[in-house]
């Protein structure tokens, strides 16, 4: 009776922590400062495959019904970027080490800037589509790039620890259940 709770348990926290980064991005917080890309890292490593990719792009989706939507073509600049971010987490799975997990949280930062600023300047009037103009584009989320990466580390850094600590006491717990 008690593996099987133990089991159970463990089956939701993962979808708990994606339900609490989709109401987190729904809170005021600085521009890019979100936990998404840390929820689908995160969704790839906890998650059953089947539900790893589509569970964080569903919140995500989720998300974006409150928050609102924007251009179509953009939108599939940044889900795009966050199921490559899913993909990732599916690696970290066989190699969850911190240094692994912080490098594939900058990784993931960084893809989403290139991602969705190649997207800004290519599906909107903003900037000439030319390689100055997409250097531009580059520059001008520079800002922007700062609060991903700050966002993200901190995102991943919550998620993971704090399921790693909640399976650690579970399974202290229920060592101590079976002497």
């Amino acid at each position: 009776m008690k593996i099987v709770s133990l089991k159970i348990i463990s089956l939701i926290n993962p979808f708990l922590i994606i339900t609490i980064a989709a109401l987190l991005r729904l809170l005021p917080h600085p521009p890019n400062f979100a936990p998404i890309a840390a929820m689908a890292l995160f969704g790839g490593v906890y998650l059953n495959k089947k539900y790893a990719l589509i569970l964080p792009l569903l919140a995500l989706f989720t998300s974006d019904l409150f928050i609102g939507f924007y251009g179509a073509p953009m939108m599939s600049f940044v889900y795009g970027s966050f199921l490559l971010t899913g993909c990732i987490g599916i690696f970290l799975k066989n190699h969850k080490k911190p240094t692994v997990i912080i490098s594939a949280a900058l990784f993931s930062s960084l893809l989403f800037y290139l991602i969705t600023n190649f997207g800004v300047w290519l599906t909107t009037p903003f900037y000439p589509k030319t390689l100055s103009g997409l250097l531009e584009s580059y520059t001008m989320a520079i800002p922007f790039f700062r609060n991903t990466i700050l966002g993200d580390l901190l995102y991943t850094g919550i998620f993971f620890a704090s399921y790693e600590i909640v399976l650690k006491l579970l399974n202290l717990k229920h060592k101590i259940l079976t002497r």
